[in-house]
Order: structure tokens, then C-alpha cells, then sequence
């Protein structure tokens, strides 16, 4: 059931709106209303949107203790699309040409007799769809949590995010606004009455003369999402120059450690995106010098280790977005129990995260910022220092 086994893939997103606190019937009702198939109605792509209860594909039996755990409410969106093979209709055409153009003197088909070999050839391809061997059926977990007020969904594509968007809007008559950097920057620095810092932050110069005063996949000025770039370069000069045990923003301890996955791009757009694969990618050489030259991290993996709970993802910066997230395995022996464990696992990763964006933003947005920025700047001269003496 979507979040609730293997590893976990999402993008966070911000329900608008009074949080529900606790789900019951009514929103079970509505999911109902709304499941794939009951309303029927087909978009001019040939695709239908629908909700599922998410424990297999063709599941819409909605239930309390299948559908809501530990003040969740977990379901998935299913999409239906016609999606008609273009060699088929290639080869259909190509039958219906050859048997029109079988009595012309020349042997060649004429124009009209193209257009309507096409026509006949996807005439024959519908009839054969109404039996649904053309559909494509896929589905998007789902889980909203009501304590939060955020939404979880299994899928970054921004075609499917639309349709969910309005389809979650007509369910709940709620919309929801995705919880990238810059915004969950804002609400973090909210709490703090900092939030004047985020608007008036513009991209730090952590390589004087090379690094840019825009960045290029934010290409909206009022966007502060580049400070989850930030906060990964902050990241790593963090472990690289001091250690790696951080101390959070409610006082607890983080031991952090970067592997695996290692994404640089050119926040210029300039020089391009580079990618590095290893157990420790920060200490390669090429990533040194990849952020020498103004390269920024935009997806890093990460080792979480925080109230003796270890977890391992991918994280993107700007997005917020988890891939292949690793939680702990449940120690409960009772279903519903593991099923309530996972839920509080998935909240205690997404607790640790925000609280170490918390970490580096309550400097960021702050007159400390000045001295830290300096500092991060001394570490990559020295960096570069130390490689050109061993060249030399």
C-alpha cells in the first residue's frame, strides 16, 4: 500500500486551508464519490481520473482501517489512458493503402486515398480499444496528514499533478501549494519572525566572480528555492570542515553523512549538470572542483542517523523531493500496529529534515550569514590551495 511498504518516493505539498485533524467517514464518502469509474468522464487526451483505496490497482473499497491510520488518510489516484500503438496504426494504414491503391493504373495511392486509409485504420483500432486492451492504467500514492496538514504524493510529474490538483479540489474543495525550499523557508522562518530575511535574500557569491547572481532552474525572481541549494553546499562544508554531528534546532543530535548520489549543475546554465556515483561522491576530487567553479548541489544521498532511527534517501534541493527513501523496519508484530509505526517513522524523517533546513536557514535568514558565507568561502580557497600545491 503505497507508503506504507518498500522504500518511499514524494513530493510534499501544503494542503490551503483548516487542517482536517482527524479523518472519519465523511472523507471516505467523498474519495467514494469520486473513485475511478463512477463519474466517467473522459478529457480531450482520452484520459480519466478517478481515486482507488490503494491496495491494488482496481481496489475502491474504501474502509476505516484500511484507509485511515494514525490521523492519515492514505489512497491513491489512478489514471486511465487510451493509448493506441503507433505501429499498429502504421501497419493498419499501410494494409488499408496497399488495398486501395491495388486498382490504380499508376499502383500509387492518390491523397484522398491516404486520408481515408488513415481514417479506416484508427476507425479499426477504436473498435478493437472498446475492449480495453489499449488501456493504460496507472496509480499515485497518496497520503495527507492530517496533524501537518501536508499531502504526500508519489509522483514529481507535473502533468499528473495537475489533474490531481483538480481532482482533489472537487473531492475536498481544498487546493494544495507544493512545499519547496523557498516556501518551507518562509514557514520555518515564520515561527522565528525571521521572514523578512527569505524575501530579501538574493543567491550567495560562494565563489566571488564566479558564482551567479540568478539562478537557472529557478528562473522566477520572487522564487527562493535556490536555498535548498544553499543548504546542501552548507551541508557539506558543515561535515567536510567540522563533523559530523549536528545539533538541531530542538536540541537533539543529527549524525549525517553524504553518499552515494552527488548531482552539481551551473546555476549560470553555462557549464552544464555533472553527476557522481560513489560511497563518498564530496571527497572525489571532481566534486571539489566542481563547486570551485560556482557548481551548486542539487541532489545529494544522505545517511540519517537521529533517536537511534537511521534513514537513507536521495534528497533534491529545491524541490524538497525524497527518492528511494529507507525507514527503519517496524518492530510491532500486529498489522494495524506496523501500519501506525510507519506513519510515525515517515513523520519522524520528514521532522529531522525540516529541522535541519531549520538548522542552516536560522543562520541564512539572519545577520549571521555574513560570517558564515565567509567562512564557506575560505574553506573552498583553501580547497583549492591545497590541490594546486600538490599539482605544483
Amino acid at each position: 500500500m503505497g507508503f506504507f511498504s518498500g522504500r518511499v518516493t514524494c513530493a510534499r505539498f501544503r494542503v490551503l486551508g483548516h487542517s482536517p485533524g482527524m479523518f472519519g467517514p465523511d472523507h471516505l464518502e467523498r474519495l467514494e464519490g469520486r473513485a475511478i469509474g463512477k463519474q466517467r468522464s473522459v478529457d480531450g487526451e482520452g484520459v480519466e481520473v478517478g481515486w482507488i483505496a490503494g491496495d491494488h490497482i482496481l481496489d475502491t473499497t474504501f474502509d476505516l482501517a484500511k484507509n485511515i491510520v494514525n490521523d492519515t488518510l492514505h489512497f491513491a489516484m489512478r489514471v486511465d489512458q487510451m493509448k493506441i500503438p503507433g505501429d499498429l496504426l502504421r501497419a493498419y494504414t499501410a494494409v488499408e493503402l496497399q488495398a486501395l491503391a491495388a486498382t490504380n493504373p499508376s499502383g500509387r495511392p492518390s491523397a484522398r486515398q491516404k486520408r481515408e486509409a488513415r481514417v479506416t485504420a484508427r476507425e479499426r483500432l477504436e473498435d478493437e480499444a472498446r475492449d480495453g486492451r489499449f488501456l493504460r492504467r496507472k496509480a499515485y500514492p497518496l497520503l495527507w496528514d492530517g496533524v501537518s496538514n501536508e499531502l504526500l504524493v508519489g509522483t514529481t510529474s507535473v502533468t499528473v499533478l495537475d489533474r490531481l490538483h483538480t481532482l482533489f479540489e472537487q473531492t475536498f474543495g481544498q487546493g494544495f501549494e507544493p512545499l519547496t525550499a523557498g516556501r518551507q523557508a518562509y514557514l520555518l522562518a515564520e515561527v522565528r519572525q525571521q521572514t523578512r530575511g527569505v524575501d530579501d535574500a538574493e543567491p550567495s557569491a560562494f565563489v566571488p566572480g564566479l558564482s551567479s547572481s540568478s539562478v537557472a532552474w529557478t528562473p522566477d525572481e520572487n522564487s527562493r528555492d535556490y536555498l535548498g541549494n544553499e543548504f546542501l553546499l552548507w551541508l557539506w562544508f558543515t561535515l567536510d570542515a567540522e563533523q559530523d554531528t549536528i545539533t538541531l534546532t530542538d536540541g537533539s543530535q543529527l549524525v549525517l553523512m553524504l553518499t552515494r548520489t552527488l548531482v552539481l549543475e551551473c546555476p549560470r546554465g553555462q557549464s552544464g549538470k555533472e553527476t557522481i556515483t560513489s560511497e563518498a561522491p564530496t571527497r572525489l576530487p571532481e566534486a571539489r572542483k566542481a563547486i570551485q567553479s560556482g557548481k551548486l548541489p542539487r541532489k545529494v544521498g544522505l545517511i540519517m542517523v537521529r533517536h537511534d532511527q537511521q534513514y537513507e534517501l536521495t534528497f533534491q534541493g529545491e524541490s524538497l523531493v525524497l527518492s528511494g527513501a529507507r525507514l527503519p523496519a517496524p518492530e510491532a508484530d500486529d498489522e494495524r500496529a506496523r501500519l501506525e509505526e510507519r506513519v510515525t517513522q515517515l513523520r519522524h524523517l520528514l521532522e529531522t529534515l525540516d529541522l535541519l533546513y531549520d538548522t542552516f536557514n536560522r543562520d541564512r535568514t539572519s545577520d549571521n550569514w555574513a560570517r558564515e558565507l565567509a567562512r564557506i568561502q575560505k574553506w573552498l580557497q583553501r580547497e583549492e590551495r591545497t590541490r594546486l600545491t600538490a599539482i605544483g
